[in-house]
């Protein structure tokens, strides 16, 4: 593999500096978490953003596309959506004389999927296929997505009536899953004070779409020794082990820890994994893929806790 140059390093660190700095002139506070989301998108994944309403789901979604110049597109679930309703269909043209295709909202660099939970199985399973091999099947014709492609979904934790709970499977396919809480009340004050301008209009783009591209290639460069793959590897281990556990990640949860340390290492400016990285990213690579066992959660165990003592027990190299 090539080695990445010091220069694309600073670079790196500099642009998403500047993107972080951007989206932050309107979102107040959430700096993890809007690391995380960038982190996401610069290793090519999806992201989950799991919270009550009014906590800037949608408006997160929206801030991280215009900084990057990115075709943002938002679907607002219903129960009653069709999978053609988010891929697209084919309809006759009778002054044409043909079928003639119509494009659904997945055609864009970033989707936002608001409420993922209301939609029902059928239109669920519709985004498997474009989050995993980044393309569409319409009537048989297979069509490639763009590059930069990535799915934001939201969901509430609260509400369950009218919802549909997203099988293993769609979860799995989700990068990271990061939590939006509320704002603390310092937060809240800056949130009024703002206002007026989150109002009125958006971000403008500070890093171009061929530069955001740049990014995603250098993060393949990211050196991570043998050491670290073994360290990824226990911790995925350890979750299967663990007691209050049914069900630990599967090697897509490894995968995701590799990846998104790589990302966080290059923010950070280096261009090697270290053990600290890994442990930085692995509550939101790795709890949504966790299914707890009934008495655990009954005795409020929850999957922050169960990333913690592993993270506690596995040594790190």
């Amino acid at each position: 593999m090539e080695e990445l140059r010091r220069e694309d390093a600073v670079w790196f660190k500099e642009v998403v500096e500047r993107a972080l700095n951007a989206i932050s002139s309107i979102i107040v506070g959430k700096r993890k978490e809007l690391e995380m989301i960038i982190a996401t998108l610069l290793a090519e994944g999806h992201v989950l953003l799991e919270g009550v309403p009014g906590v800037a789901k949608t408006l997160i979604a929206r801030c991280v596309a215009q900084v990057f110049d990115l075709e943002f597109r938002r679907i607002q679930v219903t129960p009653d959506m069709l999978p053609t309703d988010i891929i697209g269909f084919k309809m006759y043209d009778p002054e044409k004389v043909e079928f003639v295709l119509r494009k659904g909202p997945i055609f864009a660099n970033i989707v936002l999927v608001d409420e993922i939970n209301r939609a029902p199985p059928k239109t669920q399973a519709a985004l498997l296929e474009a989050m995993q091999e980044r393309q569409v099947t319409i009537e048989g014709e297979t069509l490639k997505l763009p590059r930069p492609f990535m799915v934001i979904a939201t969901m509430n934790p609260v509400e369950v009536e009218g919802t549909f709970p997203l099988s293993e499977a769609q979860i799995d396919r989700f990068l990271s899953k990061v939590r939006i809480g509320y704002p603390t009340i310092d937060e809240t004050v800056e949130i009024l004070k703002r206002y007026d301008r989150i109002v009125e209009g958006g971000l403008k783009p500070v890093i171009s779409r061929e530069e955001l591209v740049r990014a995603m290639n250098l993060v393949k460069k990211v050196r991570v020794d043998e050491n670290i793959l073994r360290y990824i590897a226990l911790i995925v281990e350890e979750t299967r082990k663990h007691p209050s556990v049914r069900l630990g990640a599967s090697p897509r949860g490894a995968i995701a820890l590799y990846l998104l340390s790589r990302a966080i290492a290059l923010m950070r400016g280096r261009a090697y994994v270290t053990p600290d990285d890994v442990k930085y990213v692995a509550h939101v690579a790795l709890e949504h893929r966790i299914v707890l066992k009934t008495e655990a959660r009954i005795s409020g165990i929850d999957a922050s806790t169960i990333i913690d003592e592993v993270l506690d027990k596995v040594e790190p190299p």
